[in-house]
């Protein structure tokens, strides 16, 4: 009887090792599976890291063969900023109004070129006939993030092409108005101001 009872528990056993095997093999599989993609991601990310390796190691080998008594405004040369003439109050819905300001704005180097600038804009329109009280009408920011998506290159002029909804203080455009601009350089610190006077 006892010898039957091992028997039986033996079976049982390895009855129930037997049920459970796939189970284990199908959980070993996903590991393995799960180690093989981890180890590939790995791979991936060791060959970005020796490829910016490479990269900042030509970076270096540049700006070490650049002069010591170099001077920033060598290199980079932005010195001001001019206020397109297609600057101007629209009416956007066509109904008589006008309810959208449109700046186009130019960074200028050293030769008169305009170069897409990193930095900050403020942006206020004036009624300078109006008591200093009511003269501003509106006042934007425009952050660096937000301003390197604003270039406009077209086939007539490149610049950054700012847009912004007019308060309702403005009934009628029958009279000239002052845009000023601030543009604050994020290379080298320098802030530029410009105005130009709009006309209907």
């Amino acid at each position: 009887m006892k010898i039957l009872t091992v028997v039986l528990a033996l079976g049982l056993l390895t009855l129930t090792a037997g049920c459970q095997t796939p189970g284990r093999d199908l959980s070993l599989q996903k590991e393995r599976d799960s180690l093989r993609l981890e180890k590939s991601r790995l791979q991936g990310e060791v060959q970005n890291l020796r490829q910016q390796n490479t990269q900042l190691r030509e970076q270096l080998k540049v700006l070490s063969g650049i002069e010591k008594d170099a001077k920033l405004d060598d290199i980079y040369d932005l010195k001001g900023v001019t206020i397109s003439k297609y600057t101007n109050l629209y009416d956007k819905d066509k109904d008589g109004r006008s309810e959208m300001l449109i700046v186009y704005l130019q960074p200028m180097d050293r030769s008169g070129d305009v170069v897409k600038a990193a930095g900050a804009v403020e942006v206020e329109l004036w009624d300078l006939s109006k008591d200093p009280e009511d003269a501003m009408l509106g006042k934007w920011q425009v952050k660096p993030a937000e301003l390197k998506k604003l270039w406009y290159d077209s086939i007539f002029t490149v610049n950054y092409r700012l847009t912004f909804d007019m308060p309702g203080k403005i009934a009628e455009f029958t009279e000239p108005l002052t845009v000023k601009v601030t543009f604050t350089d994020y290379i080298t610190g320098k802030v530029f101001r410009e105005q130009k006077t709009i006309e209907p």
